[in-house]
């Protein structure tokens, strides 16, 4: 009813911060939580879990550990449950409200993560964690894009193959 009377259901139900849990395999990664490209949060010998504050900006979860290469979570800001709720009965003002501080959204929790082994012959990877993160390394561990076979052309944007 409060949610009803003075709007901002997020704020009031969900609060203004979320703990995310971080789960390894195998566990005993050192992992940070990123964003914007700058580290909010670290959860080491995982698995572990930390506080963050919500906002709408999505986070990053890097996780490190020796032998190991290092691995990626992308952890999208997605729309808290109150929030559908607080639009229908809170009208306008309490959605604002929640979208001002951030109560509107929430994170994925708990974050499982599987590190990969280094194979012999892999160059070694870092151990420790970057001090900050942009995404940038989860571009760079892509496969290449594949070229077309002897005679053909690449796809032009919105267009199929053609001989």
């Amino acid at each position: 009813m409060a949610c009803v009377l003075l709007g901002a259901c997020s704020t009031i139900i969900e609060g203004r911060s979320q703990q995310i849990a971080v789960n390894t395999n195998p566990a005993g990664a050192d992992c940070a939580l990123y964003r914007q490209g700058l580290r909010i949060a670290t959860v080491q010998n995982a698995p572990g879990s930390t506080l963050v504050e919500k906002t709408k900006h999505d986070i990053w979860v890097v996780c490190v550990k020796q032998g190991y290469q290092q691995a990626t979570y992308f952890n999208h800001s997605g729309a808290a449950g109150a929030t559908f709720g607080n639009i229908i009965l809170g009208g306008g003002i309490g959605w604002i409200v929640d979208s001002a501080t951030g109560s509107d959204n929430k994170y994925d929790s708990p974050v499982n993560i599987t590190l990969v082994p280094v194979q012999p012959g892999q160059p070694e990877t870092p151990v420790g964690l970057p001090s900050t993160f942009m995404g940038a390394g989860f571009a760079q561990n892509a496969p290449a894009p594949q070229q077309p076979p002897a005679g053909q052309q690449p796809p032009r944007a919105g267009g199929p193959l053609t001989n």
